[in-house]
């Protein structure tokens, strides 16, 4: 059984910074993709950023050059760096495993295990 806990959410102005952890239960990474995605109120979750198998990386077009996706395997967490935040940044954030390929790393329907999420929000 795979566990995923996020952690690091919180409320910054437009322009700060945070981030974000996932805590994964032993092996995740080295079994599974792993990425983030976000979830705004009234919208659909959207892909941010992932790791394939591989270790390559993939980012959606609204936060590349300011969020980063690192992983330490051996305290089995994923992160997210997120600079330069924006109003529209403001969502729920997810951890997510799963048998994604590179191409389809930020899609959710390949994605099988789901952290509970924290929240993110950015004032303008």
């Amino acid at each position: 059984q795979v566990q995923l806990v996020e952690s690091g959410g919180g409320s910054v102005q437009t322009g700060g910074s945070l981030r974000l952890s996932c805590a994964a239960s032993a092996y995740t990474h080295s079994k599974y993709s792993m990425g983030w995605f976000r979830q705004a109120p009234g919208q659909r979750r959207e892909g941010v950023a992932g790791f394939d198998s591989r270790d390559w990386t993939k980012y959606a077009d609204s936060v590349k050059g300011r969020f980063a996706i690192s992983k330490d395997n051996a305290k089995n967490t994923l992160y997210l760096h997120m600079d330069s935040l924006k109003p529209e940044d403001t969502a729920m954030y997810y951890c997510a495993a799963g048998h994604a390929s590179w191409s389809s790393l930020l899609l959710v329907d390949d994605y099988n295990y789901w952290g509970q999420g924290t929240q993110v929000t950015v004032a303008s």
